[in-house]
């Protein structure tokens, strides 16, 4: 459908129970989120750790748009658009390196600061008295709207005026705290390249599904539900450990109550987590030495405080999730109204055990490689899913489970965990930022 640019048919499209099949399968409204919903939004670009050194820089992206990120000379991490401001031809091509003191345009050698500034043009006196000055180009590169550096992790908003990062994300960066407080030192690093492979579906899927606890138990019976038989059927002596690989993969076939009581937590502005009360990862095996390393980092009491925080998945709206348990990040990076790349990034807690970081490259290998166990019984759902919805026999797609008359989601709530009102929420998001730079109505767009 060639859907208008307003509020009043955004709106059509999201109703408090259902919304409709054109978010996942219309090529203009993902058009149209590219255009309004990723630049209103604050959105992940990277972490500091992947520049630590002034010039280093890493490309990237926000919706369809290229950035780079780089690290200034005053130390600052700057976001710009990875795009000459001469011809528009794109500044580095690599996804990350170290560019010296600044950029030099490999078409015309235009070069700049790494904080975009723009530095020298060869043959400047081609322009003397042209007016080049009062010209976007001479500004240089052009950074994003605005820039937060949060405890190491970078996000960014293109439009250049909108919602302040405190108030985008408010409570729900507790997350993001605990994850970086499970370091002794409350630091971390990325740990290595990320695990990336291609869907072929809407982004939203994916996001909707990290919150989604009516599926494990059935979609992933075939592989977890394979490997518990297994283990289960195995002669073992008394006392036998239960293998890391099954303590991270056992979890997955908890029953409906096991994920009913865990509970989830939605915040304002589409985020959310489940594992209110405990989740999958509540389990896991101590590592020998660690407790009483973050007990003399930050003293008994607040160390259990830390540890004993087991949230599962803490969706970022618009394209991430976080797992702080095991210091996980995925990114779900939309290509086409049909293709979503995703990137499965895992940290280092910095003076934490080695034994951390190799559980948690463990579970990313089991879980999201494409090579994984569980990851492509998702992806399966998401393909018949992306395919089934341009079946005509409904326009919408239910979102009703638990859902309650006159949600608020400008509150706080914590509710049974197999909950779909954090779905609703995102909807309800959506709609907020999709729309917040569109007129109002019909006629109001005509006369822009």
């Amino acid at each position: 459908m060639q859907t208008p640019e307003n509020r009043q048919s955004m709106a059509a499209l999201v109703q408090p129970q259902q919304v409709h099949r054109d978010l996942y399968v219309s090529p203009r409204l993902y058009q149209l989120e590219m255009k309004h919903l990723f630049s209103n939004c604050w959105v992940y670009v990277g972490h500091d750790s992947q520049t630590p050194k002034k010039g280093d820089y890493y490309t990237t992206q926000i919706g369809d748009q290229p950035l780079i990120m780089v690290r200034h000379t005053d130390d600052q991490i700057h976001v710009l658009y990875n795009r000459c401001p001469h011809k528009g031809t794109k500044i580095a091509i690599d996804r990350t390196g170290n560019t010296g003191k600044f950029f030099r345009c490999p078409y015309h050698a235009w070069s700049f600061k790494t904080d975009g500034c723009l530095l020298a043009i060869p043959l400047k006196k081609g322009y003397e008295g042209t007016g080049l000055e009062q010209t976007e180009a001479a500004k240089g590169m052009t950074p994003v709207g605005a820039v937060k550096n949060y405890r190491g992790f970078i996000f960014a908003r293109l439009a250049p005026e909108g919602i302040s990062f405190e108030a985008y994300f408010g409570e729900s960066l507790s997350s993001l705290d605990n994850m970086v407080d499970r370091s002794p030192a409350g630091r971390l690093v990325v740990a290595g390249a990320p695990l990336r492979y291609m869907h072929k579906c809407n982004w939203k899927m994916l996001i909707e599904n990290q919150t989604d606890t009516c599926h494990p138990m059935v979609a992933h019976e075939s592989s977890a539900g394979t490997a518990v038989k297994i283990w289960e059927s195995m002669e073992k002596p008394e006392g036998t450990p239960t293998p890391p690989a099954m303590e991270i993969i056992a979890p997955f076939m908890s029953p409906y109550e096991f994920f009913e009581n865990m509970g989830i937590r939605t915040w304002p502005n589409g985020h959310g987590h489940t594992g209110v009360h405990h989740s999958i990862h509540s389990d896991y095996s101590a590592i020998p030495g660690y407790f009483e390393q973050m007990v003399a980092a930050y003293g008994e009491e607040r160390a259990q405080q830390i540890l004993g925080e087991n949230r599962h998945n803490t969706v970022y709206f618009p394209n991430i999730m976080i797992k702080g348990p095991i210091q996980q990040l995925r990114n779900f990076i939309p290509l086409a109204h049909d293709r979503t790349l995703v990137e499965s990034w895992i940290f280092r807690l910095v003076d934490a055990p080695d034994e951390l970081v190799a559980r948690t490259a463990m579970y990313n290998r089991m879980i999201n490689a494409p090579t994984s166990m569980v990851g492509h019984d998702d992806l399966e759902m998401y393909e018949r899913a992306q395919e089934g919805l341009h079946a005509q026999s409904s326009d919408w797609v239910n979102v009703q489970r638990l859902y309650e008359e006159g949600e608020n989601f400008d509150e706080v709530a914590v509710l049974n965990g197999t909950t779909e009102r954090q779905m609703r929420n995102q909807f309800h998001a959506w709609l907020k930022f999709m729309t917040v730079t569109m007129p109002e109505t019909a006629t109001q767009e005509a006369a822009e």
